[in-house]
């Protein structure tokens, strides 16, 4: 047991070291680092492409474009390279002429790679279609295969979690695929996992870092990084953050409240006047006036509400940069709590709040979007009781049917259950919206195959 007494240190918690490649790591340097690599990877990557066709908040686009996760996490991506390059400008100075100043350059890429990967482990529809995972063994046709899992395993089907699910995608050696998964670095690794402790440790919230069969893959990866452990219970570890993981959540919360409210004002459910009256209440009193006089000048209600977004990102990039700074030794010390946001100034903390009490009050609620969770939902809970039902009874002419077409590299037909289990949300996770619908139609005999 730890409580965190040595800081951790920028020049181990930055290293290039691959997942699954350790015994090929090459430290010669080309033309990309191999923090541009991955990021480059991953916008190559399949399980990234499948973002444009999953749900952020709103019904994904008809005549009015909405965010969806992979325009959201683009736009992560430039917040949290930007506040990341704002923090080193800050801490440089304290770290010059040592290793971890030369460590500090990489930290954009990092961030930017990890605000890239941060959502890769979500479901379709939304933070609904978690739920929907979740509840199908809580309280779904699931919750009679409990005395047939340990615990922890329990524990990780009735809390699924995107954010356990993302390290998952990112690490697990699906069948036919190379040992490491994606072969990350393991700054980058650590960087996207916000609840560093198992599904045991969540204390009954659907919030915790990895599943049990990622446990030992991020043992290795804090191990390697120098992250320290700060308590143990029933064998179970809890970890300090990697300092990195406050830059991602901070662009992330961010992005989702501020470009929320922007959606919503398209599909006209916040009205012009009420948004430019929040979103100019983030600005210091001397901008708050030169911002409204330019505004003036637009006559696009649309592109009002654009230029405000963009100071209120710019303002809130500056203040989350700041509290980074003016916390860095207890950072390290993994002694830090909460988010970067709390420690930005009242006038911009209470005008974060108005943002999350309008959305509360009129986006999470709104008839559009309890619609998308109502029907993923149901969608989500069919082909999970079909699924389950086929990998439990695999002998059944139907479950052969069903089990032929789920791709490979999920291991539906494993003798253990729990692998079986999480094949099967391997296979729903990474869905998409239209390709969950879409299987769901077909299943109920409501669409046939072209030919």
């Amino acid at each position: 047991m730890s409580d965190a007494k040595e800081k951790m240190d920028w020049a181990r918690l930055v290293s290039d070291k691959r997942f699954g490649l350790e015994d090929y790591h090459d430290p010669r340097r080309g033309t990309r680092t191999d923090f541009q690599r991955d990021f480059d990877r991953l916008v190559f990557s399949s399980p990234f492409r499948r973002l444009q066709n999953k749900t952020q908040v709103f019904p994904l686009p008809g005549s009015v474009f909405v965010h969806n996760r992979l325009t959201h996490s683009l736009e992560v991506a430039s917040v949290g390279r930007s506040m990341a390059n704002e923090i080193v400008s800050l801490i440089q100075d304290r770290h010059h002429d040592t290793p971890a100043g030369k460590a500090l350059d990489s930290i954009g890429d990092i961030v930017a790679a990890a605000c890239l990967a941060h959502d890769m482990g979500n479901p379709p529809f939304g933070h609904s279609g978690e739920k929907a995972i979740a509840t199908f063994f809580s309280e779904g046709a699931g919750a009679g295969l409990r005395e047939q899992l340990t615990p922890s395993q329990w524990a990780d089907l009735v809390h699924f979690e995107g954010n356990a699910n993302a390290l998952r995608v990112l690490t697990h050696q699906f069948h036919g695929r190379r040992t490491g998964g994606f072969a990350m670095t393991y700054s980058m690794l650590a960087s996207i996992v916000k609840y560093p402790y198992s599904s045991g440790l969540s204390g009954g919230k659907d919030k915790f870092g990895f599943f049990t069969s990622e446990r030992d893959t991020y043992r290795r990866i804090a191990g390697e990084l120098g992250i320290p452990a700060l308590n143990a219970t029933d064998g179970e570890m809890r970890f300090a953050r990697h300092p990195l993981v406050y830059i991602v959540e901070a662009a992330d919360d961010i992005c989702y409240e501020v470009m929320d409210l922007e959606d919503a004002h398209k599909l006209k459910i916040v009205s012009s006047d009420e948004l430019i009256a929040l979103f100019l209440s983030f600005l210091p009193d001397g901008r708050r006036e030169r911002s409204s006089e330019i505004m003036s000048r637009f006559a696009d209600p649309n592109e009002k509400i654009a230029y405000l977004r963009s100071g209120v990102v710019g303002e809130l990039v500056t203040a989350c940069a700041r509290v980074f700074a003016d916390n860095e030794d207890e950072i390290l010390a993994g002694k830090f709590n909460g988010r970067l946001l709390d420690g930005v100034s009242p006038r911009l903390r209470e005008a974060y709040e108005r943002c999350n009490t309008l959305s509360w009050n009129k986006i999470y609620r709104a008839k559009e979007v309890v619609d998308v969770e109502l029907a993923g939902n149901r969608i989500i809970t069919f082909l999970l009781e079909k699924l389950v039902h086929a990998v439990c009874n695999p002998e059944l002419n139907y479950s052969r049917l069903l089990l032929s077409q789920v791709p490979e590299q999920y291991d539906v037909n494993s003798p253990d259950l729990f692998t079986k289990l999480q094949g099967v949300i391997d296979h729903v996770s990474a869905m998409t919206d239209v390709y969950a619908l879409d299987l769901f139609r077909k299943l109920n005999g409501m669409s046939l195959p072209a030919v």
